[in-house]
């Protein structure tokens, strides 16, 4: 790979990263308008609405449409920069299982390896997973949006891409998946053990030492209070407009659009394609979609093993995108 490349590669992440930021206060305004929506069987309260709050929001919208056709043209650039030869190589990458950190230590590394390879013209990125941890998710989301402005990357599923699975996927130009592959759960869920009553029944008395208020949040020897219960909801609010802004971006829908796949519910693909994904079919269509994008007839198609962590448990009090069909079966005390 060229060196200057690099700097193509900055300039699109400070697109990325102003993006980004626009979108979350453009989420914020929206969410203050939700907040201050009044049911038809209430008493209406008239609320003028700041004609400069209404300019500021078009301001904000049209901002982020020119930061992606700014990012589009970097992305047309780099990829120019590294057009394949006839000979190139696709890699499959497979991302199977719970989501970790052994699932980002392993992942992240090869991506990065992948994406300073001459050889590979494309990635494949396989997904058969219901999610996990919020941290590994975004790492590997994030490593995949960068990979794809320098090599195309099309997601694959053919039976699950669900709630941090989906996430991954989103990062990726296409998403190609099996007509009855379940996608979706688009949606964070926090875990909490109380197990105070549990501790009394046995004789168990903990003592806590601790620097501050908050120190033992989420601790399982304890229920929480409203104060941190209120505070545990705006982090998992926090963490859902990313997941919204990613799905968004990703699948090039209005926020408003986005939102009405974000109830947590997954859906076949087939009754999706169109919004959630692109196309239904095999992993030999999305091959064939990236032979395409890549305009070569016979490439060499590699993919990349390793094994999904066996251990994967929810331990304490977390924050996951793992759909909730799962979360059960994970729970563990020790």
């Amino acid at each position: 790979m060229r060196e200057d490349i690099w700097k193509y590669i900055s300039a699109v992440l400070i697109l990325l990263l102003a993006a980004s930021s626009v979108a979350v206060v453009l989420l914020y305004m929206q969410n203050s308008e939700l907040k201050s929506y009044t049911p038809s069987n209430v008493s209406p309260i008239v609320v003028e609405t700041s004609l400069n709050a209404t300019c500021n929001e078009t301001a904000y919208k049209l901002q982020i449409e020119e930061l992606q056709r700014q990012l589009d043209f970097m992305r047309t650039q780099l990829r120019e920069r590294n057009m394949p030869e006839d000979n190139t190589t696709i890699a499959v990458v497979p991302i199977f299982g719970l989501i970790d950190e052994y699932t980002a230590l392993r992942i992240v590394p090869l991506l990065r390896d992948i994406a300073r390879n001459d050889s590979i013209g494309g990635v494949v990125l396989w997904i058969e997973s219901p999610g996990g941890y919020v941290g590994p998710v975004r790492d590997i989301y994030t490593t995949v949006r960068k990979l794809n402005l320098i090599k195309p990357v099309v997601a694959y599923t053919g039976g699950m891409a669900a709630s941090g699975g989906y996430y991954i996927a989103a990062g990726a130009e296409k998403i190609i998946a099996d007509p009855l592959a379940e996608v979706g759960s688009i949606g964070v869920i926090y875990v909490h053990y109380n197990l105070q009553k549990n501790y009394e029944m046995n004789g168990i008395k903990v003592d806590v030492f601790k620097t501050g208020p908050y120190k033992d949040t989420g601790a399982e020897w304890r229920d929480l209070s409203e104060e941190e219960r209120e505070r545990i909801a705006e982090s998992i609010d926090t963490y859902f407009q990313a997941f919204l802004q990613a799905v968004s971006s990703g699948r090039n829908m209005p926020l408003n659009e986005t939102r009405k796949y974000a109830t947590g519910q997954i859906w076949f693909a087939m009754n999706v394609t169109g919004s959630l994904v692109d196309e239904t079919g095999d992993i030999d269509r999305a091959l064939r979609i990236l032979s395409e994008e890549l305009n070569v007839t016979n490439p060499r198609v590699v993919i990349y093993g390793g094994e999904s962590p066996s251990d994967f448990g929810i331990f304490g009090s977390t924050a996951l995108l793992l759909d909730p069909r799962y979360v059960s079966a994970y729970l563990k005390t020790g």
